[in-house]
């Protein structure tokens, strides 16, 4: 028996507004973070809410839409899968960097991001950010024993699995 409750029988739309809530309450609690409990976010950081929030616009966009056509549904879990993988791999990379011996981080490269955008061009600034740097291997805060770019790895995971479930589904 189908019950309205279960969130697998949740409608397209449902899902997806779900899937936007989501990903811009992440943000949300990331500027939460930064703003009143004083942490400022380090380059990997600010590149996994531009993550969340291109996945979120597209996820928000599919929701407006709502396609009845699988084409389209796979199309919009395609774009937020995309945003999500992107963001899932600079979370793995921060992850990876956290948890490196605390030596191999020694190569800070003690720019923030702003000034390196308007100094470099955008291939270096990237190439600089995911190399890391000593900011980006310390751990300020955790939850359940787990850094904030765990959780966000964790949190991409979910985001897919939101984005391309009501796209394959049979409804």
């Amino acid at each position: 028996m189908n019950s309205p409750m279960n969130p697998l029988n949740w409608s397209y739309r449902t899902l997806y507004f779900l899937g936007a809530i989501a990903c811009f309450g992440a943000i949300g609690y990331a500027l939460y973070v930064q703003y009143h409990m004083l942490m400022q976010p380090c380059p990997l950081c600010i590149l996994q809410r531009v993550a969340f929030a291109a996945a979120g616009v597209f996820f928000l966009i599919g929701a407006l839409h709502a396609p009845k056509s699988r084409a389209w549904r796979r199309l919009h879990a395609a774009l937020v899968s995309l945003c999500a993988l992107g963001g899932l791999l600079i979370a793995g990379r921060h992850v990876a960097i956290q948890l490196a011996p605390s030596d191999a981080t020694a190569f800070c490269s003690g720019m923030d991001l702003n000034y390196m955008l308007d100094a470099m061009p955008l291939r270096d600034v990237l190439t600089t950010v995911l190399k890391g740097s000593g900011e980006c291997a310390k751990i300020d805060w955790t939850f359940l024993g787990f850094s904030m770019p765990m959780w966000t790895l964790v949190l991409y995971v979910g985001v897919i699995a939101l984005a391309v479930y009501p796209a394959i589904r049979k409804s």
